[in-house]
């Protein structure tokens, strides 16, 4: 699977009082890069987040902030999903502030295991899901 790239203006309601965007934000914009890369693969999102008898948390998110992104900048999302076992994946982001020229604005990661929402056993990728993270 290629990267999908995501494109964004960043927003006043992103940052803190220091005018930067707030570290917290980051991941809410990888998030919201990751559910457009899903419904770009034609995993339907209302159907994605439904309750299906499996649910997809996130178990470990880490970021390296690498510099500030302010109101009104404009950023591409790089989003580069890997299965890392039957049950799991991580996606790799890259968030860059656009130029001339583009530069990297932060790193992020984020690792997914895939669950029985009753029992909380680990379960094999739904087979969509499984062929866009590269079986």
């Amino acid at each position: 699977m290629s990267a999908f790239s995501y494109h964004r203006t960043i927003h006043f309601s992103d940052t803190d009082a220091a005018g930067v965007v707030f570290f917290a934000r980051y991941l809410a914009i990888a998030h919201e890069a990751y559910e457009e890369a899903l419904g770009d693969h034609g995993l339907p999102l209302a159907q994605f987040f439904k309750d299906t008898g499996l649910v997809i948390p996130i178990a470990k998110s880490e970021a390296s902030y690498l510099r500030p992104l302010t109101t009104g900048e404009r950023i591409r999302v790089e989003v580069s999903p890997v299965r890392t076992a039957e049950h799991a994946f991580k996606i790799d982001y890259t968030i860059w502030k656009i130029g001339p020229p583009e530069k990297r604005a932060a790193v992020i990661t984020t690792e997914h295991v895939c669950i029985n929402s009753s029992t909380r056993a680990k379960t094999a990728l739904p087979d969509q899901l499984g062929q866009w993270v590269g079986e």
